[in-house]
């Protein structure tokens, strides 16, 4: 199991603009190696490989020499990244890679971090190879020894570190003395089946006007000019925050539920396919399902829990009983003629869920 520890950088002057300097020859190079795979598929009917361009990358630095300047291990993981891309492309995950501008290539990696002693030479600080040793709040403890993998990512004017340490799976608990379902939705936040609520902060929502303005300012700036750049980085700026809300609630959020229940159950979103609704994707993705059931899944199982999730079909239109209670959206009471029960729909689609998860956990 391996998990993510997240800490602010506070790079010199001098190690801030090699970082981006690593930056931008990294996007260089994955510009031209989709550009090389494209022109070798198209001219020659060729299919260029990661371990091709990997083994072009010593002929590159004689030619290119400010390709020296990164790490190898970091150009290896920027041609490893584009050929991800089209593996996913392949399988029908995503869409066809594009090539990236400035502001669409914001970090790069060490998949193997190397001596950690060196690594992590002092307290509070971080060795990266080409860099040098840069300063890092470190505000939560973790494992040295089982670092796997070091990313660094710009959000806008801050650099932040995230660090891949492996740890050793817990073992499941074996009594469940309290069992939860939880039903994520958009008029509330979740619906747990002990019939309590979690409201929905809709932070997107709430900062669309100060969006819409920033965004303005921004369309009126002449481009490539220094006054859009700062209007850039406002914009940047308020969708930074947004995103940060939305991950500090929802880490509290499933915290607080993986710590008081021993079994966590959930449905089997297919949040991508849901998205296409054009009415309800803005809603569905300010509200951050996936990322829940992600935190949910890998907290569950770090704290020794046990976390189930059951097939979605049918949670909202059946009954308790096992009756058919079909209801549009707009239907936010579930009634039920053959056993009489009256109650919110999403409490009882959490009691379903819950009923689902105990049967197969059994």
């Amino acid at each position: 199991m391996q998990i993510t520890f997240q800490f602010r950088l506070y790079p010199t002057p001098e190690q801030e603009q090699q970082m981006n300097r690593t930056l931008d020859l990294c996007r260089k190079l994955y510009n031209q190696a989709k550009e090389q795979r494209e022109t070798a598929y198209n001219q020659e009917g060729k299919t260029i490989t990661y371990a091709m361009q990997q083994n072009d990358l010593p002929a590159l630095k004689k030619e290119f020499p400010a390709y020296k300047e990164v790490h190898s291990q970091v150009l290896q993981d920027c041609l490893q990244r584009l050929d991800d891309a089209y593996q996913r492309f392949f399988r029908g995950e995503a869409g066809y890679p594009h090539y990236k501008s400035a502001d669409r290539y914001v970090s790069f990696t060490y998949p193997q971090p190397g001596a950690v002693q060196k690594t992590f030479a002092k307290e509070g600080t971080v060795y990266l190879p080409k860099i040098g040793v840069v300063k890092m709040n470190v505000h939560r403890p973790f494992d040295r020894v089982s670092v796997t993998q070091i990313n660094v990512k710009r959000y806008g004017e801050r650099w932040m570190i995230n660090i891949s340490v492996k740890v050793p799976n817990t073992e499941v608990m074996q009594a469940v003395e309290s069992a939860v379902g939880i039903d994520v939705g958009l008029s509330s936040f979740a619906a747990l089946s002990d019939e309590t609520k979690v409201d929905n902060p809709r932070y997107l929502r709430k900062a669309e006007k100060r969006l819409r303005r920033a965004q303005r300012r921004l369309s009126r700036k002449q481009r490539n000019s220094r006054n859009r750049q700062k209007a850039k980085r406002k914009v940047a700026k308020t969708h930074q925050k947004v995103a940060r809300q939305r991950k500090d609630f929802l880490h509290k959020q499933s915290y607080r539920i993986v710590q008081g229940h021993d079994l966590i159950a959930v449905e089997q979103l297919k949040v991508r396919n849901m998205v296409r609704n054009r009415r309800l994707a803005k809603s569905i993705s300010d509200a951050g399902w996936r990322k829940f059931i992600t935190y949910l899944s890998y907290k569950a199982e770090r704290h020794g829990k046990r976390f189930v999730q059951v097939p979605a079909h049918g949670t909202s239109q059946t009954c308790l009983c096992g009756a058919d209670v079909p209801k549009t959206l707009a239907v936010r009471v579930h009634e039920c003629k053959r056993c009489g029960l009256i109650q919110d729909r999403d409490v009882v689609s959490a009691k379903i869920i819950l009923q689902r998860a105990l049967k197969i956990s059994a």
